[in-house]
């Protein structure tokens, strides 16, 4: 019961949000809303699209997204092995920085941040961004793949070794396929933080053309803060469809590989 109760909790602004989005101007100021619209419509999706380039807008999330979830993990993946593996002060000094870093508040980076980046001429770039969100999702991936590194038994690599593989070559040829879960899992994780994120875009894009999603979706909102609530519902739903789907996507993955490790094992 527990878990139906949290299940529903997480649903219902989903299933509302769906609602309202195919809902008309007339129904969306109804004192008595329901949960089904009684005249769905697409005007909402028509409207948002007309009026906002919602098109670029996910384009350029979804560049960001991409790119700083894969450089994420291919500079995770080797760090991680390095720290489960190698017992010496600097791993555990990284240790120490993955979960100290996760301690600080945007508001306190984001002033050191923005001179950083406008000293290496990064600021109104999709690249200084992308830069910005992996430096953020590292600290967190870096944990999570620790953990995958130390579940792989030391006996592979050492039966690598006594075979004359490197630690490079054990790496990529023996860990790194049983950390296939782990990385799909990681990147999925960096992926969704990179889409979703709002605060490090508002300030470090300037130019319209350069914005992404969540940006985008707060022009629904008036100068007074009036939002105009049937297109802004229908263009945040289709912003959380990516997310849906990847997941959607990947989990299959996630599950193949644990249950192929369970059986190898």
């Amino acid at each position: 019961m527990a878990l139906l109760g949290y299940l529903l909790f997480l649903a219902l602004p989903f299933l509302w949000l769906v609602s309202t989005a195919f809902k008309p101007a007339r129904e969306l100021g109804s004192l008595h809303p329901t949960w089904i619209p009684k005249d769905p419509t697409l005007d909402n999706f028509r409207q948002a699209f007309d009026e906002h380039p919602l098109l670029r807008a996910a384009g350029n999330s979804l560049l960001v997204a991409l790119s700083a979830a894969l450089i994420a993990v291919v500079i995770a993946t080797p760090m991680a092995y390095v720290i489960a593996r190698v017992r010496t002060r600097l791993a555990t000094a990284a240790t120490g920085w993955v979960v100290l870093s996760q301690a600080f508040p945007f508001v306190l980076l984001i002033i050191p941040l923005f001179l950083v980046l406008k000293n290496l001429r990064l600021i109104n770039t999709l690249t200084g961004l992308v830069l910005v969100y992996v430096v953020w999702a590292l600290p967190f991936a870096l944990w999570m793949l620790t953990g995958y590194v130390r579940a792989v038994p030391r006996e592979l690599e050492e039966a690598a070794a006594v075979d004359g593989a490197s630690r490079a070559r054990t790496l990529v040829s023996v860990t790194a396929p049983l950390l296939a879960p782990g990385i799909v899992a990681t990147a999925l994780f960096a992926f969704v933080t990179a889409w979703n994120e709002f605060f490090f875009a508002l300030v470090l894009l300037k130019s319209p053309e350069k914005q992404t999603l969540p940006i985008v979706l707060t022009h629904f909102i008036g100068a007074e803060g009036v939002a105009d609530l049937g297109p802004l519902a229908a263009a945040a739903f289709l912003a959380t469809i990516p997310s849906l789907l990847v997941f959607a996507l990947i989990q299959r993955r996630i599950t193949g590989g644990v249950l192929a490790g369970a059986m190898k094992s």
